[in-house]
């Protein structure tokens, strides 16, 4: 019996070395491809560094035209913000002068107007008997203001008529 069980135990382990075997080639097998993957990753990992950092600059730069953006467009709204005030202090004012325009024009039409002088056509020389008649004049101040009124009616009515001719064009 010893010989069948020297002989069974040999076969046992021929059997046993060959299943090891064939598993040490099939673990070599997976211990390549995970290096193989390991590669992969290392270089996956470095290429995601790269990108992080590529990114990091990015949006270092974006921040940096961030606030630049933010300073011009402050600056941008604090001139809008004083031109604004300006043109209101303009309006205002202008409103005012068209105001004291009208209240000018107004006195204006009150004031009854000059009769133009009848024109008498010379032929010869006579003498006159008659004393000579001057025609009805406004009343003249003596103040600069009679002359500013006169200067602001005409330039009143210059504007008025400006204002009725841009009318009736965009009427037309």
């Amino acid at each position: 019996m010893s010989l069948f069980v020297t002989l069974a135990a040999d076969i046992l382990v021929a059997v046993l070395l060959a299943a090891t075997i064939v598993t040490s080639l099939r673990l070599s097998r997976r211990i390549g491809q995970l290096k193989g993957d390991e590669a992969a990753l290392r270089q996956t990992i470095g290429d995601l560094m790269v990108a992080t950092g590529s990114a990091e600059r990015a949006i270092a730069g974006l921040r940096a035209a961030i606030d630049d953006a933010d300073r011009t467009l402050n600056a941008s709204l604090d001139s809008a913000a004083a031109r604004s005030a300006e043109l209101k202090l303009q309006v205002e004012a202008g409103e005012t002068v068209v105001t004291r325009i009208g209240a000018i024009v107004a006195q204006m039409r009150t004031v009854p107007a000059r009769p133009e002088p009848a024109h008498v056509p010379v032929s010869a020389p006579q003498v006159v008997t008659e004393p000579e008649v001057q025609p009805l004049r406004r009343p003249e101040s003596s103040s600069p203001n009679g002359e500013r009124l006169g200067a602001a009616a005409a330039a009143a009515l210059a504007m008025s008529e400006r204002a009725l001719a841009r009318v009736r064009a965009r009427a037309a």
